[in-house]
């Protein structure tokens, strides 16, 4: 049997991946925050997922939930590593609060590095390590490879995630691990709702953007509406696990040629353009 360690899995996606990857007939261990999701998922998932209680932002946490998981295997190595935890915090970045950007980079970048730092040498990042290398997957975003107004903190902490991601996958191949990208667009999690609620209005209303904010919420909830499946980030999270030859980034999105190759391809400019219409930034006077 297979074995991956997941984090994040209390909601959306990471769940999505870990209850996708227990059918496949794989021996998960995910990561949750709270002991009632812990509870809940044990029972909902049943014998072959293992809870594990800990924060990414917390390495000496990470570093007994890796104890934890190395003695569960019993010399078995980890077969993968799925870097799912994250967190987003819309807001102009011309007023956004400092500490709401420290808190997206500890856990979107900081914290997924101190994961496969605790968990790497189960993978086999371990001089005499025998058996198959496993695999990480890092959940990046649309958004590691774009940026959109209001999202600025949470795009710059993909961004840099995708740069470690490129980073690793190269220091890594002395132990034959290989580090996948996985960018979802729109998905259907409650991250949509959260990035919704999320925003300080009163914040923000004495400041030039306080009237764009309920644009920006409506912008949200729509593409909430046209988003697809967790279980669509799950399928891609399986094949860059188990795939022979894994692409080095994937992309799950609706609509990929509107949301996706157009929007890699057009100019800056033309991109400025269209977020000024949609959000109501255009230059006034």
């Amino acid at each position: 049997m297979r074995s991956c360690v997941v984090t994040g899995v209390s909601t959306g996606i990471g769940e999505a991946i870990a209850a996708d990857l227990v059918r496949r007939g794989w021996r998960v261990f995910g990561t949750v925050r709270r002991m009632d999701d812990a509870e809940r998922l044990d029972n909902d998932l049943g014998p072959s997922f293992t809870p594990l209680v800990c924060d990414v932002t917390d390495a000496d946490g990470l570093s007994r939930a890796a104890a934890k998981v190395a003695g569960l295997l019993d010399g078995r190595p980890l077969g993968g590593l799925v870097c799912n935890a994250g967190i987003s915090l819309p807001g102009p970045l011309l007023h956004q609060p400092l500490d709401e950007l420290d808190r997206q980079w500890k856990v979107n970048v900081l914290g997924q590095i101190a994961t496969v730092q605790a968990f790497a040498p189960l993978l086999g990042a371990q001089e005499g390590f025998e058996g198959q290398p496993g695999r990480i997957v890092m959940m990046s975003s649309v958004s590691g490879r774009l940026a959109w107004p209001f999202v600025g903190g949470y795009s710059a902490s993909k961004h840099a995630l995708e740069a470690v991601s490129h980073a690793l996958r190269r220091e890594l191949m002395p132990f034959g691990i290989d580090v996948v990208i996985v960018g979802p667009g729109p998905i259907a999690t409650p991250i949509w709702e959260k990035s919704a609620g999320a925003v300080e209005k009163s914040r923000y209303q004495a400041t030039f953007y306080g009237p764009l904010i309920d644009r920006f919420e409506r912008e949200v909830l729509e593409r909430a509406r046209h988003a697809l499946p967790a279980g669509a980030v799950a399928e891609v999270v399986h094949t860059a696990l188990s795939a022979p030859r894994p692409k080095v980034r994937y992309t799950v999105t609706p609509s990929p040629l509107m949301n996706w190759f157009l929007p890699l391809i057009l100019p800056a400019r033309w991109l400025d353009r269209i977020a000024a219409k949609r959000l109501g930034l255009e230059r006034k006077g």
